[in-house]
């Protein structure tokens, strides 16, 4: 059975057909390309997610990812959805940096990312860049600058109201504070998204902050 929004396309682009095929309406190509492209674009972007997430699972990368938000990103490039291309972007730079282990790849993705997201105002898509710009700088050994970015895709993530988002941030910045050497506020971050995690109901992240509590006290 299909649902209202699935008829609604199929419909549409059964009208530029017809009007196409047999009104003569050239112009109905095009406007049907749209319509096809926006479905498409987030049809592509929620496959390549969930491979990602299988990836996190198994750790078998599966190339089709790669793809699939290579083709979201042209897509909404196409369509003129800088939010759109902005998330895609973020999602290939994540492949290269997650996937692959290539952060210096995966890094220009990102922060092409973060330009597009901050043009439109796209506070999620922004906070997942700058973090993951933060993760190539802890890597590059930029400390400093790692922090104020993970500090900054936090302040981003609250002021969104992405609350499993921030307690996953805040858990980023216990990490870096006790691979620095500063148990303390390590800890202190640590309480902090625990809180947060609960009060959400973020399962797997409150089972990640207890796994780097009990690493930290060792």
């Amino acid at each position: 059975m299909q649902d209202a929004h699935e008829q609604d396309w199929v419909a549409h682009t059964g009208e530029l057909f017809e009007a196409a095929m047999f009104g003569g309406d050239t112009t109905a190509l095009d406007r049907s390309e749209d319509v096809l492209d926006a479905v498409e674009a987030p049809l592509s972007m929620a496959r390549g997610r969930i491979l990602h997430v299988r990836f996190l699972s198994d750790r078998e990368a599966d190339s089709r990812e790669l793809a699939l938000f290579e083709r979201a990103a042209e897509l909404y490039r196409r369509l003129g959805n800088s939010s759109g291309e902005a998330d895609a972007l973020f999602w290939i730079g994540c492949w290269h940096q997650v996937v692959k282990g290539d952060g210096a790849t995966g890094r220009p993705y990102f922060e092409k990312s973060y330009a597009l997201a901050a043009s439109v105002g796209d506070r999620v898509t922004m906070s997942y860049a700058v973090r993951h710009l933060g993760f190539a700088d802890r890597e590059a050994g930029d400390f400093d600058l790692a922090r104020a970015r993970l500090t900054e895709s936090v302040t981003l993530r609250r002021a969104a109201g992405f609350r499993p988002g921030e307690a996953a941030g805040l858990l980023a910045l216990a990490q870096l504070a006790a691979e620095t050497g500063d148990s303390t506020a390590a800890l202190q971050h640590l309480d902090e998204a625990q809180v947060l995690a609960e009060s959400c109901g973020a399962k797997a992240v409150t089972g990640w902050i207890e796994q780097a509590r009990t690493l930290i006290r060792s």
